[in-house]
């Protein structure tokens, strides 16, 4: 009887066990949460950005970036696009790194660009901001037809009106997605093909799924905007490959949550830089580290590092994030195969 007894509290225990882990994930995909001023916000609250005697320090160095000879930024290979044109038509799966969180992602029958940015300085002002070390991997007269855009949030350096113009203009078919609050942005800009998702929503396009995901980050484009537009990271699923953009983010427990709802994914898409200072970045920027810890909880078969040595914006020199990224695969158990580090421009298949 005591046997009987102690089973069944057991059998009950693991039962509100697997109904909590079950709830808490299910609480990623019910949309974004908001603050009691109606802005959004993260799953845990409120994110910090240090104190003002760290952060006026970090902008006062940023100015230097102006003198720096961009040693240390990634390489550039020659493409001229004409394998991914070519390829558009039967859609080998390939990834190509334009720079930055770039990236031309081939699968499943369709060509679709994520946070594209050819501009030469992500800022509201033209002569302001971090300058382009690196010139794009593709131009853009040299881009296959593009289906669909991934936007994960407003922020500069991720969302650059004069290239989404180039694009809608290129092609008018070109489908944009962005999270909650951004189509506004777009649309005042003459970009009609806009849909607008919440974290949990998908949208079928032709025979591929696109998730809009929760992400730790935060939205800013003006002086008084903070929260107002909603942040993502997105994944694209189809019958054969499934691939994972984390757009800009720390790394929190939802990677975790992802994986075990949408994963295993072929490849995820991973930021490495603009890490420090810690103080600053801890909660809104992984560093190499944590993001191959989120490659690991998503069940990726690859982590492919974006978001670094393309602009500087950040205090770590810019060949460290790819070293520290490596450097931490072949420390762990996947290996140092299992971090893709391209130089831009480089395309491969997956």
């Amino acid at each position: 009887m005591r046997q009987c007894i102690l089973r069944g509290l057991l059998l009950t225990i693991i039962a509100f066990t697997a109904m909590s882990v079950g709830s808490a994930t299910d609480d990623f995909f019910a949309g974004a949460p908001r603050g009691d001023d109606g802005r959004f916000t993260n799953h845990g609250g409120a994110i910090g950005h240090g104190t003002f005697t760290v952060r006026f320090p970090f902008f006062m160095r940023r100015l230097g970036t102006y003198f720096r000879d961009g040693e240390g930024a990634p390489e550039r290979v020659a493409n001229d696009g004409a394998f991914l044109r070519e390829n558009a038509l039967h859609s080998v799966p390939t990834v190509t790194w334009v720079g930055h969180a770039t990236l031309l992602v081939q699968l499943e029958h369709v060509t679709f660009l994520t946070d594209p940015i050819w501009s030469d300085r992500p800022s509201p002002v033209p002569l302001l901001g971090p300058g382009r070390y690196v010139e794009p991997g593709l131009e853009i007269d040299d881009l296959p037809p593009i289906d669909f855009v991934l936007i994960s949030h407003n922020h500069y350096d991720h969302l650059d009106l004069p290239t989404l113009r180039s694009l809608a203009k290129r092609n008018p078919a070109t489908l944009f997605y962005v999270p909650l609050g951004n189509a506004s942005l777009l649309q005042q800009q003459g970009i009609d093909k806009v849909e607008e998702l919440d974290w949990g929503q998908t949208a079928r396009y032709k025979g591929v799924t696109v998730h809009c995901l929760p992400s730790q980050h935060w939205s800013k484009r003006g002086l008084t905007d903070d929260h107002e537009a909603l942040w993502s990271s997105w994944a694209v699923t189809g019958a054969q490959r499934r691939f994972f953009f984390a757009g800009d983010t720390g790394y929190f427990s939802g990677f975790r949550a992802i994986g075990n709802k949408l994963g295993p994914f072929d490849l995820a898409a991973v930021p490495i830089g603009a890490y420090a200072p810690r103080a600053i970045m801890r909660e809104s920027h992984m560093n190499p580290e944590e993001a191959l810890l989120a490659a690991i909880d998503l069940q990726a078969s690859r982590a492919m590092a974006i978001h670094f040595g393309t602009f500087d914006l950040s205090d770590e020199p810019l060949a460290e994030p790819p070293l520290r990224f490596r450097n931490a695969a072949i420390n762990s158990e996947p290996g140092e195969e299992y971090a893709w580090i391209f130089n831009i421009g480089e395309t491969r298949e997956f």
